[in-house]
């Protein structure tokens, strides 16, 4: 019974610390930053992310640089780069939550199913589960993302299919490690169900690292995304998001290059806040890193 104790304080105090932490702090104010651009984005945007100005253009029919009216600067078409960054901030947060989380659901679900009854029931989830790591994450987003017409939520889903497999790996460790414990033991002496097992003593010590791995592959997700609308089969113009306004404007890498290293900036930026503010948590949500701060 002591581990359960110490597996129901391991979060006490959490938040405390983790404000305690600089970097994680900084991740922190990045995230609410973009989350509030998203929420806020037809309240602040000045444009319509799809409005083509007439001034969007110079009389060459260039982009407009950074400045004045456009803070900064328009796209090969005219339009507004700042609120379409806005509106862009909507999609990546919307595929890198729902993405995400739904490869966490899945991962969790496949990772205490092959731990906790492990046999030929677990054999057969770790070898699928080791057969989809063996393919490139990349690769085989492409592969499911040519199949699908892409949209945003299939591009969602796409990311969630290939990224729970890092998640069932750990969740299997820990309830493999789990099952076998004293407490587990005494509980299946005393006559508890498998459910009462699984949600009342297995899940409640692995909410730390579900926890964990939920901030840390938001940034993953946000990256993959990424790199699929770069590549043009991922979330399809006119829809903004911040790898297509990217994969949109290459050709003009040269003569405006900040229609490229904005929104890349802001991709890298947002990918760093989850990973401090997920690394930040790990340490926090360790017991054997608790004194250390």
């Amino acid at each position: 019974m002591a581990d359960l104790s110490a597996g129901e304080a391991a979060p006490s105090g959490a938040l405390a610390r983790l404000l305690r932490r600089k970097m994680a702090l900084f991740g922190l104010a990045i995230i609410a930053l973009v989350v509030a651009g998203a929420v806020f984005a037809p309240w602040i945007a000045p444009f319509a992310p799809n409005d083509q100005m007439f001034d969007g253009l110079t009389l060459e029919g260039a982009p407009m640089p950074p400045g004045g009216k456009f803070l900064m600067g328009t796209d090969l078409l005219g339009r507004d780069l700042f609120s379409r960054l806005l509106y862009g901030a909507q999609t990546s947060l919307v595929i890198g939550v729902v993405a995400n989380g739904l490869a966490l659901v899945i991962g969790t679900l496949v990772g205490i199913t092959a731990g906790f009854f492990r046999g030929w029931i677990g054999g057969i989830l770790m070898r699928f589960t080791d057969l989809m790591m063996a393919f490139p994450a990349l690769l085989l987003a492409i592969c499911l993302a040519a199949i699908f017409q892409p949209s945003l939520w299939i591009v969602a889903l796409v990311i969630a299919l290939v990224n729970w497999v890092q998640t069932a790996r750990v969740i299997y460790t820990e309830t493999s490690s789990l099952a076998t414990r004293d407490f587990i033991a005494a509980e299946r002496t005393l006559g508890a169900s498998t459910s009462r097992i699984l949600f009342r003593h297995i899940l409640p010590h692995l909410l730390p690292t579900i926890i964990v791995w939920g901030t840390l592959g938001i940034s993953t997700t946000v990256l993959l995304e990424a790199t699929l609308s770069f590549l043009g089969i991922g979330v399809q113009p006119p829809t903004a998001s911040w790898g297509n306004i990217i994969f949109e404007n290459q050709t003009y890498f040269q003569t405006a290059p900040w229609l490229v290293f904005i929104p890349g900036a802001a991709i890298i930026l947002l990918a760093l806040a989850f990973n401090l503010v997920g690394d930040a948590l790990r340490d926090v949500l360790d017991p054997t890193q608790r004194g250390r701060d």
